[in-house]
C-alpha cells in the first residue's frame, strides 16, 4: 500500500456491486491505476477494483493529468483475460461503452463515445479511461489494469476538452450510486466480449458515436489533418476519410467542429 494511502471505512464499503468484483476502497491515493497494477503483480484475482474518494496524482492518456476532485469516481478494475496482447487492448473499448450506458441512464442530455474512449454528454467530456497492461508469456497479457474516471459532481474549468459533470448536466447522484452503475453494465459487456469478442462491443460503440459521417479533425504527434469520420474497424483503427485518401489512425487526439471535444 502506497506511502498516504488509508482505508476507507466500513460504512463506505458498502457500495451494491456484483459478485464479480471484489472491492478494495481508500479514501485517498496517489493514482488508483498505481495501486491496481501493484495489487495486480502481488497477485490480486480479476475483479479486483480499486476505489478511491480522492486521487492526488490522477492521470489519462499520454501522462496528461487527471483531475480527481472528492465527490468524482476514480476507480480501476483488474482484469485477467486470456487474450493476445491486441485483443485485450480492445477491453478500454468495452469501458467505453459500459461507462457510456451507465451514464446515459442517469443524465438527460445526449451520451455519446469519442475515439478511443471518452463519453461525452452533449459534447462535453465527463469521463475518460487508461488502460495499462503487464505482458505475459506467448503473446498474451498477464494483466490489465482498467482505470476509468468519471466526473460525478466537478469538472475542470480548463481542460484540452471541454468538460462537464453529471450534476452539471441534471443528475444530483451520488458516487456509490455511479460506480454501482458503471460496474453492473462493464460486467455484461465484458462478458459478451469475451464471449462473443469485438463485434458486438463495436456495433455498440459505433451506434454511439460522436461525430460519425461528419467532419473531424486529427491531431497526432507531428501532424494535423482534417477529414470525415467514416468508421472504426474490427481492430478498434478509426476510419478518417480524406482528401488525399483514407487514413487508419491508431493513436492521436479527436477534434470536431466548433472546438468542440
Amino acid at each position: 500500500m502506497e506511502s498516504g494511502q488509508k482505508n476507507r471505512s466500513d460504512e463506505t464499503r458498502a457500495a451494491l456491486l456484483p459478485a464479480f468484483f471484489h472491492l478494495h476502497a481508500v479514501d485517498e491515493c496517489g493514482s488508483t491505476n498505481d495501486v491496481a497494477k501493484q495489487m495486480a503483480g502481488d497477485g490480486a484475482p480479476e475483479g479486483t477494483l480499486v476505489w478511491a474518494l480522492r486521487q492526488t496524482a490522477g492521470r489519462g492518456r499520454r501522462g496528461r493529468a487527471w483531475s480527481s476532485e472528492p465527490g468524482n469516481l476514480a476507480c480501476s478494475l483488474i482484469l485477467r483475460p486470456s487474450l493476445p496482447a491486441g485483443e485485450a487492448a480492445l477491453t478500454s473499448f468495452v469501458a467505453a461503452v459500459a461507462v457510456g450506458e451507465a451514464v446515459s441512464a442517469l443524465v438527460p442530455g445526449k451520451v455519446t463515445l469519442k475515439w478511443p474512449n471518452d463519453v461525452l454528454v452533449d459534447g462535453a467530456k465527463i469521463s475518460g479511461i487508461l488502460l495499462e497492461s503487464e505482458a505475459g508469456g506467448k503473446g498474451s497479457v498477464d494483466w490489465l489494469v482498467l482505470g476509468v474516471g468519471i466526473n460525478v459532481r466537478h469538472c475542470p474549468a480548463e481542460a484540452l476538452y471541454p468538460a462537464t459533470s453529471m450534476l452539471a448536466a441534471g443528475a444530483d447522484v451520488s458516487v456509490e450510486h455511479v460506480l454501482t452503475a458503471y460496474a453492473g453494465a462493464f460486467e455484461v459487456w465484458y462478458q459478451r466480449f469475451l464471449r462473443q469478442g469485438f463485434a458486438p462491443i463495436r456495433a455498440a460503440w459505433l451506434n454511439a458515436a460522436q461525430g460519425l459521417g461528419g467532419a473531424v479533425t486529427i491531431r497526432l504527434q507531428d501532424e494535423a489533418f482534417t477529414g470525415r469520420l467514416v468508421d472504426m474497424d474490427e481492430g478498434g483503427v478509426l476510419i478518417v476519410e480524406t482528401g488525399g485518401g483514407v487514413r487508419r489512425i491508431t493513436a492521436g487526439d479527436v477534434f470536431f467542429p466548433g472546438g468542440g471535444a
